[in-house]
């Protein structure tokens, strides 16, 4: 995928770049794998705003995306459409007996192409196997993390894992942050890169644009009064994280509790997986 640029016509347009669609087939979606999506503009079933600036945007519809297919599929794919609630293209297959999946689109797929889920499947982009029928070295993608549960690791745009290696039933995956995992070998992962890996480039240009997506204004909280944010307050002019007398206490949420580097992993029971941090990955 390319990145389209824009004529400096307007302020807005001027740096402002987008998708290139080109390698979309069809702009309609498959009707009967689509269900009406109800704008929760960031509230819970309570009607309390749970995650603020949401809201607004524009209309669309949830694509089911099939993240487990079944052994022994085999199926063509149709189509390569756009979807709207993720970063990444789907790709529209349809098996010999006219059943129909979303599946997430690989790096290189392309209309025409067959693709197969389980055991015996080839080794080849977009196929679904057992990460130990999968070589090692190789890219994956769309990764289980429980047997049969599903995919849920390596699923945006650009994103890729690599097959490190294989012990004690166990798979050994680089991740996209770094980070080393073990996975069991049984879970299925997806060969190749998740594509449109250009996403991340695109610049929005203008504010109008996010608001498109129901992403609403963000105020900072050191521009705020005392009464309104742990950050606010001050005695005039710019101040720091902290503000007034608290100035250059830790960074704050708008409710008080340590942000911005403090550490809110509390599944301990899972650190017995990852072999390295992302972190200690970094820092090399």
């Amino acid at each position: 995928m390319a990145i389209k640029q824009y004529n400096p016509t307007t302020p807005g347009r001027r740096g402002m770049t987008s998708q290139d669609f080109d390698g979309i087939t069809t702009k309609k979606p498959l009707k009967s794998l689509t269900v009406s999506k109800k704008r929760g503009s960031g509230r819970n079933n309570q009607g309390r705003i749970t995650t603020r600036h949401k809201g607004g945007g524009a209309r669309k519809h949830y694509r089911l995306v099939n993240f487990k297919l079944a052994p022994g599929t085999e199926a063509v794919i149709e189509h390569i459409e756009y979807d709207p609630n993720r970063s990444a293209r789907l790709a529209r297959i349809k098996e010999s007996n006219g059943t129909y999946h979303y599946v997430l689109a690989a790096k290189g797929m392309k209309v025409g192409q067959k693709i197969a889920a389980g055991d015996e499947a080839a080794i080849e982009t977009g196929n679904r196997l057992p990460l130990k029928n999968i070589p090692v070295g190789s890219t994956v993608h769309a990764v289980e993390l429980k047997v049969g549960g599903g995919a849920q690791l390596v699923r945006s745009a650009g994103n890729s894992a690599q097959l490190m290696g294989r012990d004690n039933g166990y798979a050994q995956l680089r991740m996209p942050s770094g980070e080393f995992r073990l996975v069991n070998e049984n879970c299925t992962a997806s060969l190749g890169v998740v594509g449109n890996e250009q996403h991340q480039n695109i610049k929005v240009g203008k504010a109008g644009r996010s608001r498109h997506k129901g992403i609403r204004p963000t105020v900072r909280g050191v521009v705020m009064n005392a009464a309104d944010h742990p950050h606010g307050g001050g005695d005039g002019g710019r101040h720091g994280v902290g503000g007034g007398k608290n100035h250059g206490a830790a960074p704050k949420t708008p409710w008080g509790q340590k942000t911005l580097g403090y550490k809110t992993r509390r599944r301990k029971s899972t650190t017995k997986f990852i072999v390295r941090s992302r972190h200690a990955a970094k820092r090399k």
